[in-house]
């Protein structure tokens, strides 16, 4: 896990790749430039059991294995983690809620140990790195036609977890019904949830958009024209949708000008979803 953060960095602190006895790797520290080497000190510190602490780039004595970046890593190597801190942050992302642990000099720390009291709202305390891990994204949507469709195999081509509920006569083999005007049963919205709408029947948009804003959805978006949006807002204040709620929505919806192909506008979509993610 990268513990410590000199300059830039290609991946943030807290990042974390795992190696097994057989070397196999998941997950990134770099861009590429260390992961073989990590792996090497990795498969040591499984065989004896002790935590490591490698550097590099700035401030590394490994001169032939510079950062392009040009900042500096610490990698704390933890080759026991301590199971009841791994289950616990595995069953709170589970339930879609954020995980929470300390790093310390010997391993992960337990929100619940001792030694974790008190840190949860700093940075780092007592010489211990707090990591906080998110839920996945998450992305719904709903509507009809080409634009949904290319937007669901896209966000899940980017490792995005996306349900897609089609209006379609036809439903696409990936999605699932959309029926009735109210919010679909089973689709749970939270902090790490976007919602995006492609309706040209717009009549349909107010039920579903009014369910999406009153959430803790971080992207909520609909597409149209400016005209459309216009009368979007203007139907949700009609049906006592507050002013605060109506400003959440997505203008413009998606980050390419005046696109017109679905993938162009799948594509926009999907950039101004990771971004809002980010920022948020």
């Amino acid at each position: 896990m990268i513990t410590e953060v000199e300059g830039p960095s290609y991946r943030p602190l807290g990042a974390a790749m795992t190696v097994d006895a057989a070397g196999m790797r998941r997950g990134t520290l770099s861009s590429g430039c260390i992961e073989a080497d990590v792996a090497l000190h990795a498969g040591r510190a499984l065989a004896d059991g002790k935590v490591r602490q490698l550097r590099y780039g700035r401030g590394s004595r490994a001169a032939d294995l510079e950062l392009p970046c040009g900042g500096g890593l610490q990698i704390t190597l933890f080759p026991a983690p301590d199971p009841r801190v791994i289950a616990a942050a595995r069953s709170r992302l589970a339930a879609r809620e954020p995980a929470f642990f300390l790093i310390g000099g010997s391993g992960l720390i337990a929100p619940d140990d001792p030694l974790a009291q008190g840190a949860t709202a700093a940075p780092s305390g007592a010489g211990l790195l707090a990591v906080t891990l998110l839920p996945r994204l998450r992305l719904l949507i709903l509507g009809r036609g080409p634009e949904p469709l290319a937007l669901f195999r896209m966000a899940r081509a980017a490792g995005i977890a996306t349900r897609y509920y089609s209006a379609d006569p036809q439903v696409p083999p990936e999605a699932l019904a959309l029926s009735g005007k109210g919010w679909p049963a089973g689709a749970r919205l939270d902090a790490r949830t976007a919602v995006a709408l492609f309706f040209h029947d717009h009549d349909r948009e107010p039920p579903l958009l009014a369910a999406a804003l009153d959430s803790p959805a971080f992207y909520v978006g609909a597409l149209g024209s400016a005209r459309a949006h216009a009368m979007r807002v203007a139907a949700l204040a009609e049906t006592g949708v507050a002013q605060d709620r109506i400003a959440r929505l997505a203008q413009p919806f998606g980050i390419v000008p005046h696109a017109r192909e679905p993938v162009a506008i799948a594509a926009g979509v999907l950039a101004q979803v990771l971004a809002d993610a980010r920022l948020g």
